[in-house]
């Protein structure tokens, strides 16, 4: 049947800020941490994650706003916020945040964790054994590496690192009759942890605040003073990379002399404790040209990113999420000729459920079979590992052409890649740094192989990164594969990325910034005319996050026509569901669990004929327009089937983790419907990867204090399942 709804001219009331959003799932993670039904070692750990994002964001979004207001740019977001009505909006919204976050280690974690035999200790609590202790590795470990900074005329306000955990210290030193107030400066040793570990006969694990010890010995870094109080401080600094790649003549270089500069950017944000006189607040904020709105005062840890270590180590398992080992994707797991395997039939991997080493295994092999002729591989964040990095070498050692584009600018990672792509380049590699302009996001793998008279063409797609360490932690989604026509088309792929050439279109993959975003908009508005010839039209999409203006009117005009669409958006959603006349035919939720959904998905109904695409783009104006992306077809039956029937079907019956999406912007928890248990849909992937075991832990006892909302069981599924 025909929709009959109304043509509406979309404007801001339509759209969620983008910055806030982001927020909203920062506070989705921070949930995780508030959830008692968690063990208590994954709730530190998501503690901690929740202030490493938001270091992230200070650095890179916060940054950008400000610079924004500061050049007079007039543009407004796409809700209709001005830059500075936009960062006062996310001001106040970070402040409530991180209220929450310390009220939830002061009152829950440190206590919790103290009743389990891992305690943070205060000074005065340690026995004089202990401080013996203490004081020995003061002298010993510490106290050389420190550094007093004086701050007077002759002296002036250090430059502080990016991050880095500071104590300003007050001391009255005597000048004639009377004693004088001065200010001085101590960084904490970053290359010290910042809980240092007490000795231990028996299990218990306790520890000191490296920040707090030397606070203790204060005096003996300012003899002949005496000191008058000591307050721990942090700075956030703009950490953006600015590369002119038209003007940089070596774009290694470039990169590396702009890292230098990250470390002592502009300050966007001063973290101090709570209990600092007002004096020295405001003499620190003049000093790093902040204003009031950019100080943070804490009644807690500062840089609790640096708590992780309680989590690290193989203790207190009972405080943990059960342990998990990724099984060999079944069509492997008896194979030791993947080439062979790959022949016979496209191999899909479900990462973490499904063991990344089946990568691993492809390239190593493909190292070291003698009819393999060539690698070519694109690499963005690899941790340097040396599996992947040694494959690429080895290659190298066994007579084939090794080529391996590089990304030196994937964010924060930058100083190590540029590392391993100089061992690269030294090994014989040939390094490629990409295309000017954009950044190479795509993830792709091709082994050119001689077989008899013939050359095939082997090929690896995915929607992670060749991160091993990070394909235990994210879910994603790779294939492996020798169709001709992908191989033809990953051919064409790397000769742009290496060579000199215009996009002369693909057969099969839909590449950005040339076709994607034409492409996608396509397939969107395809559903919408199917529904209104009263053809079955469906949308489902999952991504991390979605911003971009045209696509989600594209999904509005979808809706209004009649077709069914639901997303699941990890983070960042701009669209506003359940908007009438808009939108009431669109669900969004986010799921945040154990692992960090990572895979993009997009299915599209196409009249009774599904089409499946799996791959690296978020659906982003950076993911269309400025980044090298990689999307694909799941052409095989039964992958696209159980693409369909599985990993989307199980992830949209998700009562235990999912939140859904409301037009006012909150995200209320999901729970099981009337009748129906509960469904969380990382155990049940687990579960169907064979590693039962790492389901059978139940959750403490405890309700959610977080919103909720019932949730049904997905009509998809229920459809799909007997398609």
């Amino acid at each position: 049947m025909q929709s009959k709804a109304k043509t509406i001219s979309f404007g801001p009331a339509h759209f969620i800020n983008r910055d806030l959003s982001w927020l909203e799932f920062n506070q989705r993670v921070l949930d995780e941490a508030l959830d008692k039904n968690n063990p208590l070692l994954e709730r530190v750990k998501f503690f901690c994650i929740v202030s490493s994002n938001l270091d992230e964001f200070f650095e890179v979004r916060v940054a950008g706003i400000k610079q924004q207001i500061e050049s007079g740019v007039a543009e407004r977001t796409i809700d209709g916020l001005t830059a500075t009505e936009n960062l006062r909006a996310i001001i106040k919204r970070v402040r409530r945040m991180v209220e929450q976050q310390y009220a939830c280690w002061r009152k829950e974690l440190l206590p919790g964790l103290a009743r389990n035999g891992i305690r943070i200790l205060n000074l005065p609590e340690l026995s004089a054994a202990d401080l013996k202790w203490v004081e020995n590795y003061y002298r010993t470990q510490v106290r050389p590496v420190l550094t007093p900074l004086a701050i007077d005329p002759a002296h002036p306000f250090p430059q502080l690192l990016n991050k880095s955990l500071n104590i300003i210290v007050q001391v009255k030193k005597p000048q004639g009759d009377q004693l004088l107030r001065h200010l001085a400066v101590v960084q904490v040793p970053r290359a010290l942890p910042r809980l240092v570990p007490l000795p231990r006969d028996d299990t218990r694990r306790d520890h000191v605040s490296l920040g707090l010890l030397i606070g203790h010995y204060l005096a003996d870094l300012f003899p002949g003073t005496r000191v008058c109080g000591f307050w721990h401080f942090r700075v956030t600094r703009n950490s953006e990379l600015y590369i002119d790649e038209e003007e940089a003549a070596n774009i290694l270089k470039a990169v590396e002399n702009e890292l230098h500069n990250r470390r002592k950017g502009a300050a966007v944000r001063l973290e101090l404790d709570r209990d600092c006189p007002m004096s020295i607040r405001n003499a620190l904020l003049r000093t790093l040209r902040l204003v009031e709105d950019d100080l943070f005062l804490v009644d807690g840890p500062l840089n609790p990113t640096r708590l992780m270590a309680i989590y690290e180590g193989d203790h207190s398992p009972e405080l943990r999420d059960a342990p998990f080992v990724a099984p060999v994707t079944a069509p492997l797991r008896t194979r030791t000729d993947l080439f062979a395997a790959i022949r016979e039939r496209d191999i899909l991997l479900h990462h973490p459920y499904e063991n990344f080493s089946s990568v691993v295994d492809f390239l190593e092999q493909a190292a070291a079979d003698p009819d393999v002729l060539a690698i070519k591989q694109t690499l963005y964040r690899t941790g340097g590992d040396p599996h992947i990095v040694g494959a690429l070498m080895n290659a190298v050692k066994n007579g084939k052409q090794v080529t391996a584009v590089v990304e030196l600018r994937a964010r924060f990672d930058e100083a190590n890649n540029i590392l391993w792509a100089r061992q690269l380049e030294e090994n014989g590699v040939h390094v490629v740094y990409g295309v000017v302009g954009y950044k190479i996001h795509g993830k792709s793998c091709l082994v050119v192989r001689r077989e008899g008279n013939n050359i095939r063409r082997y090929v690896h797609l995915g929607t992670g990164n060749y991160n091993p360490t990070t394909a235990r932690l994210y879910t994603d989604l790779g294939l492996l594969t020798c169709r001709p026509d992908i191989g033809e088309d990953i051919t064409n792929f790397f000769n742009l990325l290496t060579g000199i050439c215009q996009f002369q279109g693909m057969q099969k993959l839909l590449v950005a910034p040339f076709a994607l975003h034409g492409q996608m908009l396509q397939l969107v508005e395809r559903e919408g005319e199917n529904a209104r010839k009263g053809l079955p039209a469906r949308i489902v999409a999952k991504i991390n996050s979605l911003a971009d203006r045209q696509i989600i009117e594209a999904l509005y005009r979808a809706s209004q026509a009649g077709v069914k669409i639901d997303l699941i958006v990890r983070g960042i959603c701009c669209l506003r569901p359940g908007l009438k006349g808009v939108s009431t035919n669109i669900t969004v939720r986010s799921i945040v669990d154990r692992f960090l959904e990572h895979s993009r998905i997009y299915y599209f109904e196409n009249a009774c004929q599904p089409q499946v695409f799996v791959g690296s783009a978020d659906w982003l104006p950076r993911n269309f327009f400025r980044r090298i992306e990689l999307v694909f077809p799941v052409e095989d039956g039964n992958l696209r089937e159980r693409v369909i029937n599985e990993i989307l079907a199980i992830s949209l019956v998700d009562n235990a983790k999912a939140r859904f999406l409301q037009a006012d912007g909150s995200y209320p928890r999901a729970v099981p419907g009337k009748g129906e248990k509960p469904r969380r849909s990382q155990f049940e992937f687990m579960a169907l990867a064979g590693a039962e075991e790492a389901t059978r832990r139940k959750p403490a006892s405890g309700k959610s204090k977080h919103p909720q909302i019932k949730v049904a069981p997905s009509p998809f599924a229920r459809r799909t399942t007997k398609r």
